[in-house]
């Protein structure tokens, strides 16, 4: 009996760990410059943009802020590279923000 109740117990904590993973996701915005330097804070990775950070995981209903880091057009899933390799029209830097319950 007891075999069965610690089978069940790790049953339960391999499951809550599947599921807490889950419930991470990554959001890419744009790193427009605003003058009050939040962009730069985010892109870099510098600790002044944790605060930023976790207050957008917050306004997306997320608990907390994982990581955040600037990431290039050609890592975005879908986006189309410049064959000039210039920017040509919107110009924006993006930045990732990956948030967890």
């Amino acid at each position: 009996m007891r075999y069965i109740l610690a089978g069940l117990a790790l049953a339960a904590i391999v499951c809550g760990n599947a599921s807490a993973q889950a419930e991470r996701r990554i959001f890419i915005i744009a790193s427009n410059a605003d003058g009050y330097g939040v962009d730069r804070c985010l892109a870099t990775g510098a600790s002044c943009g944790v605060a930023v950070a976790t207050a957008y995981c917050k306004s997306q209903d997320f608990l907390q802020v994982q990581s955040f880091r600037k990431v290039d057009r050609e890592e975005i899933t879908g986006a189309v590279r410049s064959s000039s390799g210039s920017c040509q029209g919107s110009c924006d830097q993006f930045v990732a923000i990956e948030c967890s319950r």
